[in-house]
């Protein structure tokens, strides 16, 4: 079927706008990744030392809920950590299967690190608190090092990891820290829903502008982030969370937003997670997170579900349409691979990885869509075992605060 008349020429105004929206943001990405501190790339003696006096440099929280496949490898991954002093605080949160257990079997093997273990088990959620945010408030009350690091019980570190982590935020003169690790993919469909899942955040978040106070730009990572005692004491404490489905953008936005420094590094190799366990995985991590990170704003989850239905299908009708909309198609693939050639440091998946662009993008789509529905016909979230009602979230939305 040919678009003609005033349909043709709208169809292919839209066509080549996807086509050089795409483009603007593979050059943005070429220009700006780059210039994000890689700590494989940096000579350690260019980076601040550490005191090894007998202090804790930095208290590590491990909240662990169900974790029972990866928290074993998690800890002892810490407690082999060298170069810096850790006060690890380990909390099973409510679970049901062998994570207490397990917990516990690695605080007994401790005592001869140089580290610091401490476990916690707790069995109650109070009225007001997400069980994360609570899991980590009790884990904060314990933590006496300058510096705190949130991170999750799937996390797998090389002993340098944390030490040149921590010089490098003490160089950047941060305030809060995120340290990008490298993310595990398994399968072609994994690594295509990766490159897709980056691509497209990047329309919403630029990594290398984290750093400017003047732009709206933020980022957090529940696996890796830093913040100073100090700063978080002052932006209220984990009790400023206690309400925040994504606790670690919550603390991002509130750092950013109060002034202080936020800064990012990229650690490819010193850290690492498989956090997307296939398609299923994906749709399965965004029904707590995919409203949530809308501000639970049901106009902009519309919006987002078309944007994405249209990136599947725009591109595609402009190439099988040939002449000029053949061109735009094509030049929107193009902006598509450069944009995950830009992020090869980040994720290590090749720029081919496109031609998978269509299919994993419908898949976000309908994991939005899906996140968004569930959201609202349990009237709130339900997520290991607990419902958070949906008035509550959004009265308590750090964007709302």
């Amino acid at each position: 079927m040919m678009v003609t008349g005033f349909w043709a020429k709208d169809f292919s105004f839209f066509a080549w706008l996807l086509a050089l929206g795409w483009i603007a943001q593979a050059v943005a990405a070429l220009r700006g990744i780059p210039t994000l501190p890689d700590l494989t790339r940096i000579d350690p003696a260019s980076l601040p030392p550490l005191s090894m006096d007998d202090k804790w440099h930095l208290s590590v929280l491990v909240p662990a809920c169900n974790e029972e496949g990866t928290i074993q490898q998690t800890l002892r991954s810490l407690l082999q950590s060298t170069g810096v002093r850790l006060e690890i605080i380990a909390i099973d949160d409510r679970s049901t299967d062998r994570t207490g257990a397990l917990l516990d079997a690695v605080e007994a093997d401790a005592p001869g690190s140089p580290h610091r273990l401490m476990v916690i088990h707790n069995r109650e959620l109070p009225a007001g608190w997400l069980g994360k945010p609570h899991a980590l408030a009790l884990a904060a009350k314990q933590a006496t090092a300058p510096w705190i690091l949130i991170t999750d019980g799937d996390m797998l570190f090389t002993p340098r990891a944390l030490e040149l982590a921590l010089r490098c935020a003490l160089r950047e003169q941060a305030d809060h820290f995120c340290l990008v690790p490298e993310q595990i993919h398994e399968t072609i469909g994994e690594t295509a829903m990766l490159a897709t899942v980056q691509a497209m955040s990047q329309w919403s978040t630029r990594l290398w502008k984290v750093a400017d106070p003047k732009s709206k730009d933020f980022f957090g990572m529940g696996c890796f982030t830093m913040v100073r005692r100090e700063v978080l004491d002052r932006l209220g404490g984990m009790e400023a969370l206690k309400m925040q489905v994504t606790e670690d953008l919550a603390l991002a936005w509130m750092a950013k937003h109060a002034g202080f420094r936020s800064r990012i590094a990229l650690g490819p190799g010193l850290l690492s997670i498989h956090w997307m366990h296939g398609w299923t995985g994906l749709v399965g991590n965004m029904e707590k997170n995919g409203f949530t990170i809308l501000g639970y704003r049901l106009w902009l989850g519309i919006l987002v579900c078309l944007g994405a239905a249209t990136q599947v299908w725009l591109p595609l009708r402009a190439i099988s349409l040939g002449g000029w909309n053949l061109l735009a198609g094509l030049l929107t693939y193009l902006g598509i691979a450069l944009t995950i050639h830009a992020n090869r440091r980040i994720n290590a998946v090749s720029p081919f990885a496109a031609a998978l662009f269509a299919p994993t993008a419908a898949i976000v789509g309908f994991g939005f869509a899906r996140s968004i529905a569930l959201t609202i016909l349990r009237d709130g979230v339900q997520w290991r075992g607990s419902h958070y009602p949906l008035r509550e979230l959004r009265k308590y939305d750090f964007r709302c605060q």
